[in-house]
């Protein structure tokens, strides 16, 4: 059997659910440039405000961008987000990680942001849900 190498920028496609039904990055471009990339632009500005060593759910991003039930949809941004995204903080309401193959890569980053796990290995969302203020508002309130 031939051994098939492929590039980290292929392996990143495939993580982010490209090679399972998921957009290239040129479609996925194209589609946030036209009509549903409002929303996507709305959940990737959330994601970026995320800080280390902290998590957001879906939902929770959902409801801070105005759609309560669109957890379901920020999923999907997630799925065609950019390279620079810290898309290792979104995790399930529960804590859960998803990204199929990739969640031991989540786990991993997620762990060396100092992001504490339960017993059955699901983020401690008690102690790591971002409030949704970003860190410097946190350090001002004192």
């Amino acid at each position: 059997m031939e051994e098939k190498r492929i590039s980290e920028g292929t392996a990143r496609g495939i993580r982010c659910g490209r090679a399972h039904g998921g957009k290239d990055k040129g479609e996925a471009t194209e589609r946030v440039e036209s009509g549903g990339g409002a929303f996507y632009e709305r959940v990737y500005a959330v994601v970026r405000r995320i800080p280390y060593g902290r998590v957001a759910s879906y939902g929770q991003i959902a409801r801070m961008i105005g759609a309560p039930r669109a957890a379901r949809q920020v999923g999907w941004a997630m799925r065609r987000c950019p390279d620079d995204l810290p898309w290792q903080r979104v995790v399930m309401a529960d804590g859960s990680i998803t990204g199929g193959s990739y969640a031991e890569l989540r786990r991993a980053k997620l762990e060396a942001e100092g992001v504490k796990f339960t017993p059955d290995g699901r983020a401690d969302m008690r102690a790591c849900r971002w409030n949704g203020r970003d860190a410097a508002e946190e350090s001002a309130e004192g």
